[in-house]
């Protein structure tokens, strides 16, 4: 009690106390009970004030409350934890981060999702440090740089920072672990009233534990089978600010969660609260049972009402509001989802003293001896009545082993020598035989060696950057067993990613001369065993280029053959343009004297005909002969027309004589184009042949040609 209550009583303290105990005695009495129900009642369970952030009552190690789920395979239960912890987290720094478009909690959400996945369990210290130089590549489609460039990410590690560097902030990882089974069971099986009180908090603190409790609480239902029987009780007061109708703090979504899934994993859902108003009214519809006491304003009372016409359409809503209206003192009206009708109900003296808020020092007065280490852990944990809890400063991720072959200190490097551990994201991590879960680091090199291959003959300089890594490590290294990666400067770190043991190695990594020795073993070795292998066609004088396809290169062969044969081929002209020339010049002629014979011969076959014609009738009709004279002068005629026709055949043969050489010639012609042809195909033969005489050529290395750019000693980490 208060001693302002006392006084503004009139009575002294001790008076008041007396009159208080008093009252409470005789109001549970009038109910039938008794000190023994109480004393039975505290027996049976455990009742435990939980302070988060403070050591007033028993405190929670909230911190140390990212340990990955048991069971990862439902992703829906998992990714919803994780956003109610980071939404919680960024506005304990005055961030308000939407899960979809916040580029902070995306990332801070997949830095938690890719630890859980593999099982780990993180803390903010870890988390923090992940900020900086996450274990990803990328966000999405884009680079994580691109993504979210270092310096805004440096930005973010330093507000989050902030809260680990403030000395009250220390208290946040002292305390129990956030467990369920432990907030519900005591070791030996006993129920627990688990009270979280965040009375001592700030606002944004306030948010921030409630939602981790809560996702906590539906990683846990989900894990259960269902039930109707009632497995656990979420009880929740002055809910308004937890839950509002428009804004979407953290705690929203899995309060809005438990109301529609909770019941069916057995577990029950009170809220309670004295604005109706202030609360989403999708909520208040997802209520199975109502208990509505008296109401301050109309604007609540209306707020509820709506909300219970939209859950149950049948009810009255005149004649529950008029029943609101008339409550006495502790009288409730019930609505169940069962019945039609509302009831009227009274409250039984309650068997606590309602004392009103706890103030930090009553709390410690409740809880004394109560600390973390007397509370218990549950059976479902593992862990034996009174272990140790987690501690300040003390992360949830089991230290490192340190076992006969390792060591929490880095063994001794040569000078010079730089040191680098491979980062849990490298593609070729696994490839080499380490983890990217590991929490050990054993020794490897990784050396970067240019190549440069030249040919003279194949006007050929070009060089090659190769990479390998050598692990694990023994006194003497074989660097035959080295085992080629593709590795870049974001895969050697130059600080681990997480803190790790450190194993031993027979290699001496202090002495110069084994890294001397080992970079004049690795250049003899790639000057023995690499070569360039490139393409050539020595007819051609072509040589292939690195990283030219043997079909780029035969097409290549195949153009340059041409243009040779064409080459070739042009050549022919002067041999076979004359000949040619030269027959058709004698064609030409031949068939000029073939149109001057056929002329001369058509004009002496008319000559012969008029000449004979002429002598007959011309004495036929000159009158002056007689039959005697005209027949001499008929066959005289006859004569002299027989020696024309003789000159008429003559000139006909000399015309055959003329055509049959132009046909001749015209053959002439026919046989130097066939010859032509020929010649032209043997060409195309014999470069396509060429073209196709590729052979490999290696071209090796020497000495001179091979440097060694990059030699370090890389930490793997392994399981």
């Amino acid at each position: 009690m208060n001693d302002g209550d006392a006084a503004k009583a009139g009575l002294s303290p001790d008076a008041f106390a007396a009159q208080q105990a008093t009252a409470w005695s005789d109001g549970l009495g009038s109910w039938g009970m008794a000190a023994t129900d109480i004393a039975a009642l505290r027996e049976r369970t455990e009742f435990t004030i939980y302070t988060p952030g403070s050591k007033a009552g028993v405190p929670v190690n909230i911190v140390g409350s990212l340990q990955a789920p048991g069971d990862t395979g439902d992703l829906e239960t998992m990714r919803d934890e994780i956003e109610g912890y980071v939404s919680g987290l960024l506005g304990l720094v005055g961030i308000e981060a939407d899960p979809l478009a916040s580029r902070e909690h995306i990332l801070l959400s997949n830095l938690i999702e890719t630890s859980w996945a593999a099982g780990k369990d993180l803390d903010l210290p870890t988390l923090v440090g992940q900020v900086q130089s996450p274990p990803l590549r990328k966000l999405g489609v884009f680079e994580l740089d691109t993504f979210f460039p270092p310096a805004d990410r440096t930005a973010l590690a330093m507000r989050l920072n902030g809260l680990l560097a403030s000395p009250a902030f220390s208290a946040w990882a002292e305390g129990t672990p956030l467990d369920i089974d432990s907030l519900l069971h005591t070791a030996d099986g006993r129920p627990r009233c688990a009270i979280v009180s965040t009375a001592h908090l700030s606002d944004e603190e306030r948010q921030f534990v409630t939602t981790l409790v809560l996702s906590k609480l539906v990683t846990w239902m989900r894990k259960q089978s269902g039930t109707t029987d009632l497995r656990a009780l979420l009880y929740m007061d002055e809910v308004a600010g937890y839950l509002p109708p428009t804004a979407m703090p953290p705690t929203k979504k899995p309060i809005m969660l438990l109301m529609k899934q909770a019941r069916a994993f057995g577990v029950g859902v009170v809220l309670s609260t004295q604005n109706p108003v202030d609360i989403d009214y999708k909520a208040i519809s997802n209520a199975g049972t109502w208990m509505i006491g008296r109401l301050q304003t109309d604007r609540d009372k209306q707020r509820l009402l709506d909300g219970m016409s939209a859950a149950t359409g049948g009810v009255d809503i005149g004649t529950v509001s008029d029943t609101i209206s008339g409550l006495g003192k502790r009288e409730f009206v019930l609505r169940r989802a069962s019945k039609d009708k509302p009831e009227i109900f009274t409250t039984r003296w309650a068997m606590s003293y309602l004392r009103g808020p706890l103030s930090r020092d009553q709390v410690e007065v409740l809880m004394a001896g109560r600390t973390a280490e007397s509370v218990s852990a549950s059976p479902a944990t593992g862990a034996a009545p009174g272990a140790s809890p987690v501690s300040a400063g003390e992360t949830v991720q089991p230290a490192p082993a340190v076992d006969a072959d390792s060591t929490p200190v880095m063994p001794e490097v040569a000078a010079g020598v730089a040191i680098r551990y491979v980062d849990v994201a490298a593609p070729w991590l696994a490839g080499i035989g380490g983890s990217p879960t590991g929490t050990r680091f054993e020794a490897a090199i990784a050396a970067r060696v240019r190549l440069r291959y030249d040919d003279e003959k194949a006007d050929l300089v070009t060089d090659e950057e190769y990479e390998t890594v050598l692990f694990p490590l023994a006194e003497s290294i074989d660097v035959t067993r080295s085992v080629g990666v593709d590795f870049d400067d974001r895969d050697l770190r130059p600080e681990p990613h997480r803190p790790g043991a450190f194993r031993l190695t027979d290699a001496p990594l202090a002495t110069k001369t084994f890294w001397s020795r080992l970079e004049r073993d690795l250049v003899d070795h790639l000057v023995r065993s690499r070569t360039l292998e490139i393409s050539a066609n020595r007819g051609l004088k072509l040589y292939s280029r690195p990283g030219e396809t043997p079909e780029a290169f035969a097409q290549r062969c195949s153009l340059a053959a041409d243009e040779l044969a064409d080459a070739a081929t042009a050549a022919l002209r002067d041999k076979y343009e004359a000949k040619a020339k030269k027959i058709e010049a004698q064609i030409a002629a031949a068939e000029d004297r073939i149109d001057v014979l056929e002329e001369e011969r058509k004009g002496r076959r008319s000559q012969e005909i008029l000449s004979t014609a002429g002598s007959l009738l011309g004495g036929l009709f000159g009158g002056k002969r007689g039959t005697r004279g005209l027949a001499k002068k008929v066959l005289g005629g006859l004569g002299g027309a027989a020696g024309r026709r003789s000159r008429t055949a003559t000139a006909g043969e000399r015309l055959d004589a003329a055509e049959n050489k132009v046909a001749s010639l015209r053959e002439d012609l026919a046989d130097l184009e066939t010859e032509l042809a020929q010649e032209i195909s043997d060409i195309d033969d014999a470069w396509s042949a060429r073209a196709a005489e590729v052979v490999a050529v290696q071209v090796t290395l020497e000495r001179t040609d091979v440097s060694v750019a990059q030699l370090v000693l890389a930490w793997v980490p392994v399981d």
